[in-house]
């Protein structure tokens, strides 16, 4: 006697997996994209070359960067997310940020970033754990 709905389970199952990683990663990159615009918003304007060099990726940052933060790599590869500043032409986003012993800081990543953090790992959370129970189906509405 065999059990109905076996393979409809070992479906789900199997989408599992991917549907997760799917819904992670959108909430990872809406939280990038909130960290980064708050980060935009505060940081101090002179020319706007520090300003617009603030962003994010999925693979390494800009020659002549800082790296802001970053998630852990993978399990499955070296994917993470990475959000920076600065690049060859805005090189002072470090002083900005941490000052100098003849500038005082102004800083504009971390406050961003503290202030998001935990909204952004909750929607994470949120996401694949309704990825999960939906059976293998994101929602937009778990982002």
């Amino acid at each position: 006697m065999a059990v109905g709905g076996v393979d409809d389970m070992n479906k789900k199952l199997r989408a599992m997996p991917a549907a997760v990683r799917v819904a992670g990663r959108a909430a990872m990159e809406k939280g990038a994209e909130e960290i980064v615009g708050m980060a935009k918003r505060l940081c101090p304007v002179d020319d706007g070359d520090l300003r617009d060099s603030i962003g994010w990726t999925w693979s390494d940052a800009p020659n002549g960067s800082l790296v802001l933060a970053q998630s852990v790599p993978t399990i499955a590869g070296n994917e993470r997310i990475v959000i920076y500043a600065g690049n060859n032409r805005a090189f002072y986003a470090t002083f900005v940020e941490f000052g100098t012993v003849k500038m005082a800081k102004r800083s504009f990543f971390f406050p961003a970033y503290r202030s998001l953090k935990k909204r952004t790992l909750d929607r994470i959370k949120r996401s694949t754990r309704a990825a999960l129970k939906n059976g293998g189906v994101s929602t937009a509405e778990a982002a």
